[in-house]
């Protein structure tokens, strides 16, 4: 083989260009360590002295601004270049996460100092979710689309997985301020790698008529288009039911009936590796109804609430749990790859709110009502209602024609606001890919 051959082969893909590399590098560092913060967070609440229902407090604390600011995160993403509300958000995480790690480090926190600086953390997400989705489907384009959303995916899950495990170390190992001081300087580093991304191939803002018009102008397209407020509409439900069941009961089932904590541990590490495992597998495989077969793969989201209704032995609910990631991944990529290709680039920020929105606004009502409907219905009934509502809202979003209907597109749609669902593309551009499918 030539030089010039191994060079060929060793050549990066043409869409993983430079702003996909700084992407994907900057999720990895950041979920290595937040997801070990999660846990460093919860322990630095109880070292100072709170009990469970403070480490409630402190975790509503983020989700609540994480709520109220996505509609404006949205809007200004697509009024400003992207990157540099990922910088700015990224550098008010560090600030409020270091802030965090050296009360822990130095003293013993205050609850409202915590409340305020979890509060923080989540003003700085609000901002950074709608423009992170926006940039990343800003940067590949063509039917590679799908692969790019796949390969970024498994490597944010991934370091998400390794985050857990390590951040449980570190906190046994020198405790939860260390923890936390790493994920304030992993923040740091991701905000250096996204503030060197090029975004001089996007075209320039337009002039808006404000932050109101344009939240208008995003509703307006997110709701032309039903398969999108349909989705989205079910997922505000599902969400909610699937984050009761695994938060509040899971833990109770576990340990009542699996024999505890590192049982439960186990079932959800499994279904970490079925994210990265379907992941894997939408980087081969190309489903031509994107979200008739990613809304297909929804229905397993029931399973692991019904295995612990039961309950199964602790071996079949690992299963039950990769076999869930497996799924949800599949869906993940088919949304993702949907939003790319029919939603227009300078308003993808703003419908990226509004998804954001939906996915978490009804969360902590469903977590705040789990323990009432335990004792209500009691905890058997109440896991099999959450896998028959999964169902029966997955069975109905079926019924939309343009989920259904939607197919891949080897071009993405420019500017339009009202794209054919249906349009046609070739068959060899819609084939799976190694054989799967």
């Amino acid at each position: 083989m030539t030089s010039a051959a191994a060079a060929s082969r060793l050549r990066r893909p043409a869409w993983a260009g430079r702003n996909y590399q700084l992407l994907t590098a900057a999720a990895i560092v950041t979920n290595l360590g937040s997801q070990g913060a999660l846990i460093a967070s919860a322990f630095a609440v109880l070292q100072s002295g709170g009990d469970g229902g403070d480490v409630g407090l402190v975790a509503a604390a983020r989700t609540v601004p994480l709520v109220l600011f996505l509609l404006v995160g949205g809007a200004l993403a697509d009024r400003i270049p992207r990157h540099r509300v990922m910088v700015a958000a990224n550098t008010l995480n560090f600030l409020s996460q270091g802030a965090f790690a050296l009360l822990v480090l130095t003293g013993t926190p205050a609850l409202w100092q915590m409340l305020a600086l979890s509060a923080l953390g989540g003003v700085g997400q609000a901002f950074f979710g709608p423009a992170s989705e926006g940039m990343l489907m800003s940067s590949v384009e063509g039917e590679e689309a799908g692969r790019a959303f796949a390969l970024y995916r498994m490597a944010m899950q991934g370091a998400g997985i390794g985050g857990a495990a390590l951040g449980g170390a570190l906190i046994a190992a020198v405790g939860p301020g260390w923890v936390l001081a790493v994920d304030a300087a992993a923040f740091a580093v991701a905000g250096a790698l996204r503030a060197f991304i090029d975004v001089t191939h996007l075209p320039p803002r337009e002039p808006g008529g404000g932050m109101l018009a344009d939240l208008r102008d995003g509703w307006r397209e997110f709701t032309g288009r039903p398969w999108l407020w349909a989705i989205v509409a079910q997922f505000s439900v599902v969400n909610a039911v699937v984050v009761a069941a695994d938060a509040v009961y899971g833990p109770l089932v576990a340990r009542d009936h699996l024999g505890g904590p590192g049982p439960w541990g186990l079932a959800l590490a499994a279904f970490g590796a079925g994210t990265v495992g379907g992941a894997l597998v939408m980087t081969r495989w190309k489903p031509r109804r994107l979200l008739f077969v990613g809304s297909l793969c929804v229905f397993p989201l029931a399973l692991p609430s019904a295995a612990l209704a039961v309950p199964v032995p602790i071996g079949v609910l690992v299963a039950v749990m990769f076999l869930t990631g497996v799924s949800i991944e599949v869906f993940g990529v088919s949304w993702m790859t949907a939003m790319h290709q029919e939603i227009p680039e300078e308003k993808l920020s703003r419908v990226s709110a509004y998804d954001w929105l939906g996915s978490l606004a009804v969360v902590p009502l469903a977590t705040a009502l789990a323990g009432p409907a335990e004792s209500a219905v009691g905890r058997t009934s109440a896991l099999w209602g959450c896998a028959v509502v999964i169902v029966v809202l997955t069975a109905a979003v079926l019924t939309v024609p343009d989920v259904r209907n939607l197919r891949r597109r080897t071009a993405p749609v420019a500017g339009a606001t009202a794209a054919p669902v249906a349009a046609p593309v070739s068959a060899d551009a819609e084939r799976p890919l190694g054989g799967l499918g």
